[in-house]
């Protein structure tokens, strides 16, 4: 039985999210930008917080750790090169390590280049993948602290998980995404009408998040730097992979 995921908006733009195993009764919660809405979300289905995964140590993403964790007992995981700037940790994990949520059990990326050290925690029985703010919906996180061959590195990673993946990312970026993924690749039908999908869920108030992997490869800028088309799309036809995802990088940053 797959995990029961719930997205819980936090803060201006921010995502946490709980996941809940429906056999055993066991729910963690993927990084905790503020206690409240966590704690709400919990009381209104009746869970009971067992495990607090953290991402990686920016504070939009742990500020809540401390009071869940006082609230709940529940025990907190993160990444072990992380951990002198995490909260205290009772697990520290590195990739290939697993990390269990009741009867299911997920696997650690590391997805270092927007911070070194974040990781990423992908439930293939679940199909699905918590990134935060390593690969976005239509995008990817600024790359902060890392490099950019790191961040491809890290984004080709996860962009050979399996096509029917679900990605959870950490914010409600994907309009300004969007927006900046046509000026990449104004001709692209699947883009063209996948940004069309954001503009009414917005509208509409709803989350743009999660994403399907199958759609992020075929509509994600930061994904496709190694197709001609995106290549010659920026003028750097015979450059590789790892420069044409700086250059398309850069471009956002400055968008």
């Amino acid at each position: 039985m797959p995990l029961e995921i719930v997205t819980v908006p936090c803060l201006s733009d921010n995502y946490a999210y709980l996941a809940h195993d429906p056999a055993t009764g066991e729910t963690a919660v993927v990084d905790v930008p503020e206690a409240a809405p966590i704690r709400a979300a919990l009381a209104e289905r009746g869970w009971q917080l067992g495990t607090i995964l953290i991402t990686h140590h920016h504070a939009d993403h742990v500020d809540g750790v401390e009071d869940l964790r006082r609230e709940t007992g529940a025990r907190v995981v993160g990444a072990r090169a992380d951990a002198h700037r995490l909260p205290p940790l009772d697990t520290a994990v590195a990739e290939g390590d697993s990390v269990a949520v009741g009867a299911e059990t997920g696997e650690v990326i590391d997805v270092s280049g927007h911070t070194v050290g974040h990781i990423a925690f992908h439930f293939p029985a679940s199909h699905a993948v918590f990134t935060a703010d390593s690969l976005m919906a239509l995008g990817c996180g600024r790359v902060f602290e890392g490099t950019a061959p790191m961040m491809w590195e890290s984004l080709s990673k996860l962009a050979a998980l399996p096509g029917d993946t679900l990605v959870y990312s950490g914010h409600e970026y994907t309009a300004k995404n969007a927006e900046f993924a046509r000026t990449i690749e104004p001709d692209n039908a699947q883009l063209k009408s996948r940004c069309e999908a954001v503009e009414a869920a917005r509208a509409d108030g709803r989350p743009t998040v999660p994403s399907k992997l199958s759609e992020e490869r075929a509509t994600n800028p930061f994904l496709r730097a190694a197709l001609p088309e995106v290549k010659t799309a920026i003028g750097m036809t015979d450059a590789a992979e790892a420069e044409v995802f700086a250059e398309i990088r850069k471009r956002k940053d400055r968008f």
